[in-house]
């Protein structure tokens, strides 16, 4: 029900102008959907659907154009290349040492990629604990990891 209903969402925002929550909810009660405005504003954040600005001077509900996986991969380059001191790995375990305070923002980094090699990270002050499924995806982060900071 849930994908049926962001479906529906994504078609009518496409096709109107939808200004708020309230005729968002209208809407797709209209077309048969049932939900509450918390509903509704969950999906908007999951859909990352925004607000634009029309011709007319108004606001209406959009999905945004911006690229998300290049924005997740713009801040990995930008928290490593400022952050990271040095890193290693030894057979699937991978740690990072960073500048003070920042392990949990490489960390944060990290998850956000949704790597499924990735099983976890763990982080402290300056030291990330990344680990991996297998030590082969751990040599190839370190890879990565390392042609980010070159």
């Amino acid at each position: 029900m849930k994908s049926q209903r962001q479906a529906k969402i994504l078609e009518i925002i496409s096709t109107r102008n939808i200004e708020t929550q309230e005729q968002l909810l209208a809407a797709l009660q209209a077309e048969g959907f049932r939900g509450t405005q918390a509903t509704i504003s969950r999906d908007i954040k999951e859909l990352r659907i925004v607000k634009e600005l029309t011709s007319f001077g108004t606001y209406r509900y959009a999905v945004s154009t911006s690229d998300v996986a290049t924005t997740f991969s713009a801040r990995l380059n930008t928290i490593f290349r400022e952050s990271v001191i040095s890193f290693d790995y030894a057979q699937n375990l991978i740690v990072i040492r960073t500048l003070p305070g920042l392990a949990s923002a490489a960390g944060s980094a990290i998850d956000a990629m949704n790597m499924g090699a990735v099983v976890g990270t763990l982080a402290g002050d300056d030291t990330l604990l990344v680990i991996m499924r297998d030590n082969n995806s751990a040599a190839v982060l370190c890879g990565e990891i390392k042609g980010l900071l070159s």
